[in-house]
C-alpha cells in the first residue's frame, strides 16, 4: 500500500515537471519577441475559465501552452509566405491563424497588401496593428514606408521620427529600413 502513494507523488511530480517546462518555454521566448520581433497572442484572453482543481488549472496551461506553440508555428509559416512574395497565400494563411486582432498578424496582412499594391487595404491593416499595439515599432515603420510610397514624404518622416523614440536610437532595423525607404535608397 506504500507504493501507491509514492506512485501518485511521482506523477503529480512529473506533471508539475511538464508543465513548468511549456511554461518556461512559452514565457522565456516572450523577451525575445518583446525587442520588436514577433509574439504570440496575448496569454489570456480573458474567456478562459480559470476556476477548478490545481489539475484542472494544470491543464488548462499546457492546452494554453499547446495552443501558443501552434500559433507561433503557424504564425511563421505565414510569414515566410509572405516574405517570400506568396502575398495572397500569405494573407490567407495569416487569416487562419484566426488572429486577425494581432498586431503582428494585422502588421503583416498589410506588409503582404501594400506589396500588391491594395493600398486601402494595406492602410486598413497597419492602422488595425497600430490599435492593437501603438508602439508596434515595424508597423509603424512599414506604415511609413507606406507613405514614402504614396509620395508623402512629411508624413513618413514624422513615422521614422516615432520609430526613433521607440527604438531609443537610430540604429534599430525599423529605423535603418524606413530611413533608406525615405532616403530613396531602398525599398520593401
Amino acid at each position: 500500500m506504500s507504493k501507491a502513494p509514492t506512485l501518485i507523488k511521482v506523477l503529480r511530480h512529473l506533471a508539475m515537471l511538464a508543465v513548468a517546462a511549456l511554461l518556461v518555454t512559452a514565457v522565456g521566448a516572450k523577451p525575445l519577441f518583446a525587442a520588436g520581433t514577433d509574439s504570440p497572442p496575448p496569454a489570456d484572453d480573458g474567456k478562459k475559465d480559470k476556476k477548478g482543481s490545481a489539475i484542472e488549472q494544470r491543464e488548462q496551461q499546457l492546452a494554453l501552452a499547446k495552443e501558443h506553440a501552434k500559433f507561433l508555428r503557424d504564425y511563421r509559416a505565414a510569414r515566410e509566405l509572405i516574405l517570400a512574395g506568396h502575398y495572397q497565400v500569405g494573407i490567407a494563411a495569416m487569416h487562419a491563424l484566426r488572429h486577425d486582432e494581432h498586431p503582428d498578424v494585422a502588421n503583416y496582412i498589410g506588409y503582404a497588401n501594400r506589396k500588391l499594391g491594395q493600398y486601402d487595404q494595406s492602410r486598413i491593416w497597419y492602422e488595425a496593428a497600430l490599435k492593437a499595439d501603438p508602439a508596434h515599432t515595424r508597423t509603424w515603420s512599414y506604415y511609413g514606408m507606406w507613405h514614402a510610397e504614396q509620395g508623402n514624404r512629411l508624413k513618413a518622416q514624422d513615422y521614422l521620427a516615432k520609430v526613433n523614440a521607440l527604438c531609443g536610437d537610430t540604429t534599430c532595423k525599423e529605423y535603418t529600413e524606413l530611413k533608406a525607404v525615405i532616403d530613396g535608397k531602398a525599398s520593401y
